[in-house]
């Protein structure tokens, strides 16, 4: 799925365990299977819930936007980049997280699922 060279795009293999990863999907999909560590903000409610995000990034670290296979976190980071956030799409999202064998955590962090 392509959203235009404009969005700036990282790869799931580009990613170090450490970097900081925002998951912009709903509920559902949080509880059902997550990146372990990584914030949850679903895009539903990311502009009410924009303060959580300023809070816990890394100041001159770089915020990894990732949802299901990279729709609804192109727009986020987009809309980042645009508030002079460092932000970029995972692409593939969480289909190409778990295709890639990292680990997926349910809500009870045992293993889940991405749905």
């Amino acid at each position: 799925m392509a959203f235009g060279s404009h969005v700036p795009t990282v790869g799931v293999n580009d990613l170090a365990s450490g970097d900081f990863l925002l998951d912009v999907r709903e509920d559902e999909e949080w509880q059902a299977g997550h990146a372990a560590g990584a914030l949850h903000i679903p895009m539903s409610e990311f502009v009410a819930r924009y303060g959580e995000l300023t809070e816990a990034a890394p100041q001159d670290g770089k915020v990894n936007v990732i949802c299901r296979v990279g729709g609804r976190s192109a727009q986020v980071a987009m809309y980042l980049v645009q508030q002079g956030i460092d932000a970029v799409n995972v692409d593939g999202g969480m289909q190409s997280w778990e295709a890639a064998g990292r680990p997926v955590v349910d809500d009870k962090g045992q293993p889940g699922v991405v749905v």
